[in-house]
């Protein structure tokens, strides 16, 4: 037992340096001064951080990446919170089904589902790009929402709902007034992770975008294609940022223990 223990720590060193030495090399090099990607770098410089707002191409395809991530969570919320709502609460025929439904984006690799969104939403009925990239960031979404307000709905005690409407009040009026309010810190926990996923996706958008219109990520994989500078790495430490301020949020909003929890 005291071998194991002796080895437990330097084991857990290899893991974490396994897992942030790249994080780490990728903020340094995002400071090199020089036109080349180097690591370690050369110097100390803020250089590429400005040519990040230089590229047109960056800024138009954030905005498209933001538009398609807020209006995709805003469908897969009107869907999805009604979704989890009867997953959780009611007892029916085929809810197992229903359920692995709902959650087989996550199960299904993404470069299948994309070139099946592809296939059906594009080649099949043309629709236009804008639309094809909303409805495909919106299936992904979707599980993340279902799942978290499940989460949150079943440590909800529906007793104070049947009490609410004995007291004269429509399930409709239950709804919104008794149970929404009590899972709200959970529905806002469920849009950041769902907007984190469709922001950063790569294998749905890579299909679902076309000439003059993409998404950050894609634009990144193009950029590198024909630049070898540090402007990608300076990119990636703002989106290792952004990413790591969301789920701070979560954790100071529920917790990482919340999702572990259950009935």
């Amino acid at each position: 037992m005291q071998a194991k223990s002796r080895l437990l720590g330097p084991f857990t060193l290899l893991v974490f340096i396994f897992l942030l030495g790249p994080l780490v090399i990728i903020s340094m090099t995002s400071f090199e001064p020089g036109n080349v990607l180097k690591f370690p770098p050369e110097g100390f410089s803020f250089r590429w951080y400005v040519n990040i707002f230089d590229v047109q191409m960056f800024l138009q395809t954030f905005k498209i990446s933001i538009l398609v991530s807020f209006a995709g969570n805003m469908l897969a919320l009107v869907l999805g919170i009604p979704a989890a709502y009867a997953l959780s609460r009611a007892d029916f025929r085929g809810k197992n089904i229903l359920n692995a439904l709902f959650i087989s984006p996550i199960l299904i690799p993404g470069i299948v589902l994309g070139f099946t969104l592809l296939r059906y939403i594009i080649v099949a009925y043309q629709l236009p790009i804008y639309i094809a990239l909303f409805i495909g960031h919106t299936v992904i979404m979707l599980p993340f929402i279902i799942r978290v307000i499940s989460s949150s709905l079943s440590n909800f005690d529906f007793a104070v709902e049947e009490a609410a409407m004995s007291l004269g009040a429509g399930r409709l009026e239950t709804f919104f007034k008794v149970v929404l309010p009590n899972i709200k810190t959970g529905i806002l926990a469920a849009v950041i992770i769902a907007f984190l996923e469709s922001f950063n996706n790569v294998d749905i958008s890579v299909f679902m975008t076309g000439p003059g219109i993409s998404t950050l990520p894609i634009q990144m994989l193009t950029y590198v294609q024909y630049y070898f500078d540090p402007t990608i790495a300076s990119i990636s430490v703002l989106l290792m940022i952004l990413t790591a301020v969301l789920m701070f949020l979560i954790e100071r909003l529920l917790g990482l223990s919340y999702f572990t929890k259950r009935r």
